[in-house]
């Protein structure tokens, strides 16, 4: 199996992709037309990224069957793209979260004591005890956590360290999973917004959450409160959160930005961070050795399990549902030519299979097989699926 990497990789995630038998091009500098012909030249069947978009072209230009983004978001993948094709896309979830929490703790310690501020003020030759000396402090603060997925829940403890109340609110959270949590439940991101002195974001990206944090959740956020986003810039109304920032004083510390270069070096022009009291860093959220490492190893996992089972695990690009109707169930002797004489007779009646499986009992001598239909069968064809095979015990076809 041939595995091409276009970013950057941890050389134990060589070491591993190696000593599975896989084939690795490693060429960190590939991007756009230079990455589609690699992947054209050399016919890699799976593809590693880290920030390197991944687009429609290049998912043409060879024969991939696995694209592997080595981080938790794909939004620079083209999943949709890749799905019509019938190429898995998968992700390292969870791998990067203890990264993102500590620098997000980072830049809400950075904002209180203005950190950036007093280290440019001191290599400017400028000593201000008297204004620097005038934190505020974060003991006995409320923070309010939008999104409790791992990211959220390590916040959660070093929340805790610092003596810190702790709130919040996702999408799947109830009252008694915030209380086994250890945190105070809220119904909507406003009503965290309006209870905190500290909001932080930790949100994939997806096409409900795009723009969540919008004009009506910094209405209601304090004066002067502190606002830290190392999610996706898109998850936030960024006109929003520029106009809460002149307006409220908002101080606000930022890994993620709506104009971001491609690649890991560039020009970078957000205006955003040209506003008073934004703190920023350049994506580097995951970029520990920690996590980079942990990466790696869920990549090679990945991998493995792919080339060893076909399966792929944190695939996020299959269908949570199909447009099946109709579901035929068929019981039979584990032997050669039944299933193709059950698909043949469906093909036959004009009908798409949409999903099917077939489990094998224990000793191999009989299955069943679950075929998912996008139509339903008629008596004829049932009869025929049923009589047309001896080593066929019983057909039953259920609607969905």
């Amino acid at each position: 199996m041939k595995v091409l990497i276009a970013d950057r990789f941890e050389q134990s995630g060589l070491d591993g992709l190696e000593a599975l038998g896989c084939t690795v091009i490693y060429n960190p500098g590939l991007k756009e037309e230079g990455l589609a012909n690699a992947l054209s030249e050399s016919q890699a069947e799976v593809l590693v990224v880290r920030s390197t978009k991944v687009t429609e072209a290049m998912l043409d230009a060879g024969r991939l069957s696995l694209v592997v983004r080595a981080g938790a978001g794909f939004n620079t993948i083209d999943v949709k793209a890749a799905s019509a094709r019938g190429i898995y896309v998968s992700n390292c979830p969870g791998k990067n979260s203890i990264a993102v929490a500590e620098l997000a703790m980072g830049l809400l310690l950075a904002l209180d004591r203005r950190i950036a501020d007093n280290v440019a003020d001191l290599r400017a030759g400028q000593w201000n005890k008297g204004e620097y000396g005038k934190a505020r402090g974060l003991y006995g603060k409320t923070i309010g956590l939008i999104g409790l997925g791992q990211i959220g829940r390590e916040m959660i403890m070093r929340a805790r360290g610092f003596g810190l109340r702790v709130i919040g609110w996702s999408r799947s959270l109830t009252p008694a999973a915030a209380e086994l949590l250890g945190i105070t439940f809220r119904q909507t991101i406003a009503e965290v917004a309006d209870d905190s002195d500290i909001l932080s974001v930790h949100l994939a990206l997806t096409p409900d959450t795009r723009g969540i944090i919008n004009a009506e959740v910094f209405d209601v956020l304090k004066q002067g409160a502190y606002f830290i986003n190392t999610s996706r810039a898109e998850v936030v109304d960024q006109t929003a959160l520029a106009n809460a920032i002149k307006h409220k004083g908002l101080r606000v510390g930022l890994d993620v930005f709506a104009t971001e270069p491609a690649g890991a070096t560039g020009a970078f022009t957000d205006p955003i961070v040209q506003l008073p009291n934004v703190y920023g860093t350049h994506h580097i959220g995951a970029s520990t050795e920690q996590a980079q490492e942990a990466i790696a190893a869920e990549t090679v996992r990945i991998i493995g399990a792919f080339k060893e089972t076909g399966r792929v695990p944190n695939v996020v690009n299959l269908a949570d549902s199909t447009p099946a109707t109709n579901l035929l169930v068929v019981r039979h002797r584990d032997r050669p030519g039944v299933l193709a004489h059950v698909l043949n007779e469906i093909r036959a009646a004009h009908i798409n299979v949409q999903r099917m499986e077939n489990i094998v009992f224990a000793g191999a001598e009989a299955a069943i097989a679950r075929i998912e239909l996008d139509g339903p069968l008629h008596d004829a064809t049932l009869e025929r699926v049923r009589d047309g095979n001896e080593d066929i015990i019983e057909t039953a076809l259920l609607v969905l």
